[in-house]
């Protein structure tokens, strides 16, 4: 009797997530939600089919979903693999003609492969995508500078062939998203000139696609729960305003910085909203968008 009733218990607290679940299915009916895979969730067999399915699921309840991925610890492997060394200038890595090849290899085929390869799994109908296809995102070298620890002079660092996007055709996403395929797109992108090809960084790539979408979420998929404040607390909801302040007293700092500043940008650029979350964690995607206290931390204008 007494399983009799927890399963009772269990079956009403599942028919209530899902009658809850109705106005955020009403609200992303039809729109576009940019996602951002990567981190350690990609390299976990368990996570990339629980990943999969959350996809597959979106696109099942009328959710345009665009599935963008990166791939660092897999092109380090491969680079490791090949023989080919790794240059650093102020901790940022120097992409070669040479190492820009097996960026490539790496990125649109293996990894995005895989994860086509997942999607379909699931009973999905995906296709894999780079920069390259379409003119879809045509970039330019990337700029980075450092300052001379002594002199204090800034100096320009040449990273090679990492790109920043300066012009997105967003018009083979568009004919992709008006069939039942789900579109995923490895962060390589087009020089000015045929033959250029550059390596952008996946939350980089993410958000100039998802700002030229105007797509209604950006969901940045990382290996942390999302923006914490000092005690180590999620921020749940940010602002321009707050993301410059708590910049300036060194709360958001590290590696969070670019990926705020890729969500802020984002949301400058005409997305609904971004939300930092946390990959690793079980159906991130469908807790953030189809149940009322979401998940990890939200940007907005």
């Amino acid at each position: 009797m007494e399983r009799r009733t927890t399963m009772h218990r269990d079956w009403l607290a599942t028919a209530r997530t899902l009658s809850e679940a109705l106005p955020y299915l009403q609200r992303y009916d039809g729109k576009t939600v940019v996602v951002k895979f990567g981190g350690h969730a990609m390299g976990d067999e368990t996570a990339m089919a629980r990943f999969a399915r959350d996809i597959v699921l979106m696109k099942q309840c009328g959710v345009n979903p665009v599935v963008v991925h990166g791939g660092g610890p897999q092109i380090n492997e491969m680079l490791t693999r090949l023989g080919v060394k790794s240059e650093f200038a102020s901790g940022l890595r120097i992409t070669t003609a040479e190492m820009v090849e097996v960026v490539e290899m790496v990125l649109a085929g293996v990894i995005n492969k895989r994860i086509v390869a997942a999607i379909n799994g699931q009973g999905g109908r995906a296709v894999g995508l780079s920069g390259k296809d379409a003119h879809l995102m045509v970039c330019r070298k990337a700029t980075a500078t450092t300052r001379d620890p002594d002199s204090h002079i800034e100096q320009v660092l040449d990273l090679g062939f990492v790109g920043e996007p300066v012009r997105i055709d967003p018009s083979v996403l568009h004919t992709v998203l008006q069939s039942e395929l789900i579109p995923v797109v490895a962060p390589i992108g087009a020089g000015e000139t045929p033959t250029e090809t550059f390596n952008v960084n996946g939350d980089t790539a993410a958000g100039a696609l998802a700002a030229a979408l105007k797509a209604e979420r950006l969901l940045l998929l990382t290996d942390t729960e999302g923006v914490k404040d000092k005690a180590g607390t999620v921020l749940t909801r940010l602002t321009a305003e707050d993301i410059a302040r708590l910049m300036d007293d060194g709360t958001i700092a590290g590696g969070m910085i670019p990926k705020v500043r890729t969500a802020l940008a984002a949301v400058e650029g005409g997305v609904g909203a971004a939300v930092i979350l946390d990959g690793r964690a079980a159906h991130a995607v469908l807790l953030e968008l189809f149940t009322e206290h979401g998940a990890g931390t939200l940007i907005v204008d």
